[in-house]
């Protein structure tokens, strides 16, 4: 039996510095958050959880919080729902589309937040559609501005597999396209459209352009109400933003562990 090859020391300095790069301002960020004083000494001299105990007791933050995740997961939904179907069609039957729907699908990426924000706002702020400054605006937004990492991620996972293997054997022993689908090339993409939502739910909970502008005070997300409350307390603003990442993080690992769960129980 050959031995696996093992990581050098050079390798492995790498990657512990990128993580403390990568962990160093979150850490700060956490100390600050529990700081009651911290000026001019390395660590905090008093410790406090009179931010937390602010941002808790205020209702605002909850109703911030629910809107960001209503509106993400809607976002994220409706998104999954449309690319799939279409990035599976598109990869399985028609190949030698893929190059035009990738130029099609990074469109979002060529135009600023704040041009696509002032377009959607003066086209729909007049004419048979006024929905501006609704969560409707703020949905559709949201659906073209996670195109590419959902697009990206579910056809990754289907060449991966070999999506268009699995479904000509899946033909070939009698299964109609749906079926085949659903039964063989769905449970192999599951990691994979589990990773895609959550990447999209994560760039979406996180975005504060596009929604500070097209909804502002009217919605308020956990972004807007960071930024309302940023003057107040620096403090306080650490408090919002570590309770931000470990919610996104307890979400992750219940997705992921529900993901496992199902792929695990789709397998024979």
């Amino acid at each position: 039996m050959t031995e696996k090859p093992r990581a050098g020391w050079g390798h492995v300095s790498l990657q512990v510095l990128l993580l403390v790069y990568l962990l160093l301002p979150l850490a700060a960020t956490g100390l600050y958050a529990f700081a009651k004083n911290w000026q001019n000494t390395l660590l905090p001299k008093q410790w406090t959880l009179e931010w937390f105990n602010a941002m808790f007791t205020d209702m605002r933050f909850f109703i911030a919080l629910w809107n960001s995740f209503y509106l993400c997961a809607i976002s994220v939904a409706l998104s999954l729902v449309v690319m799939l179907p279409a990035v599976f069609v598109l990869t399985v039957y028609f190949p030698k589309w893929e190059s035009f729907m990738k130029g099609i699908v990074v469109l979002p990426y060529a135009v600023p937040g704040v041009v696509a924000a002032v377009g959607l706002i003066r086209t729909y702020s007049s004419g048979p559609i006024e929905i501006a400054g609704t969560a409707y605006l703020l949905i559709g937004a949201y659906f073209v501005a996670v195109l590419p990492y959902m697009y990206q991620g579910l056809r990754n996972s289907m060449l991966t597999v070999s999506a268009p293997e699995l479904m000509q054997a899946a033909e070939l022993l009698g299964a109609k396209p749906i079926k085949a689908f659903l039964t063989v090339v769905f449970p192999n993409i599951l990691p994979g459209v589990m990773i895609s939502t959550l990447l999209s739910f994560s760039v979406l909970f996180g975005e504060f352009v596009l929604t500070n502008m097209l909804v502002g005070a009217h919605i308020p997300t956990i972004q807007v109400y960071l930024y309302q409350r940023s003057g107040e307390s620096g403090h306080l603003s650490s408090a919002i933003g570590i309770t931000y990442f470990v919610f996104i993080l307890l979400l992750s690992m219940v997705l992921l562990k529900l993901g496992r769960r199902l792929n695990r129980g789709t397998r024979p």
